[in-house]
């Protein structure tokens, strides 16, 4: 579907820039646009790899079993029918640290195993529980240090690009806080 409607769009500003004599506007702009996202990829992949090797540095260092220890009470919490041992069980506390320290980028391949593991474990053809929060508390995730967005207003010329620290905390706690307790509600609700 959205191919569909990518499609459309283009083929719209195509006939709009034809019709309106501008075709020359109109190409030169996917030119740069085209231009502009290759510079923004190749920018992004360096903080992406480095954060991605320090996430491997940390698992193989073992400071991910601190975090999971550190984080216990509140996976206890939020996943209450989860094995600790178990690899979904892993996979979320690994996908919680990469979100924490603003990984986005290299959460999401955490965050796709972690509901892979869900999954096997689901016996339903509906998302489990577990699986309904881990995706709230994943896109709403509490982010330490917003590295991408950072790297981001860093690329694009801002003079402070990390003054958003702050406020990405704020809202960040109140997205995640308001995500738990909407899925703890329905959770009980549903008991009802």
């Amino acid at each position: 579907m959205l191919n569909y409607i990518w499609s459309g769009m283009i083929l719209i500003s195509l006939l709009t820039g034809f019709i309106t004599g501008n075709i020359e506007s109109v190409t030169k702009g996917a030119i740069d646009g085209c231009s502009q996202g290759v510079e923004l990829c190749v920018s992004m992949l360096g903080i992406m790899c480095f954060w991605t090797g320090l996430s491997k540095i940390a698992e193989k260092s073992g400071l991910i079993k601190a975090f999971s220890k550190l984080l216990k009470p509140l996976t206890r919490f939020l996943f209450p029918r989860l094995k600790e041992g178990s690899p979904a069980y892993f996979a979320i506390i690994m996908n919680i640290v990469a979100n924490f320290f603003g990984m986005g980028n290299a959460a999401t391949p955490l965050g796709i195993k972690a509901m892979k593991e869900l999954d096997k474990i689901n016996c339903d053809t509906k998302a489990s529980y577990e699986m309904c929060v881990f995706t709230v508390l994943n896109t709403a995730s509490i982010q330490l240090i917003p590295s991408t967005l950072i790297s981001l207003r860093h690329t694009f010329g801002s003079q402070n690009p990390s003054i958003i620290i702050v406020p990405v905390w704020i809202v960040s706690i109140c997205a995640a806080s308001m995500a738990i307790l909407s899925a703890k509600f329905f959770e009980k609700r549903q008991k009802i």
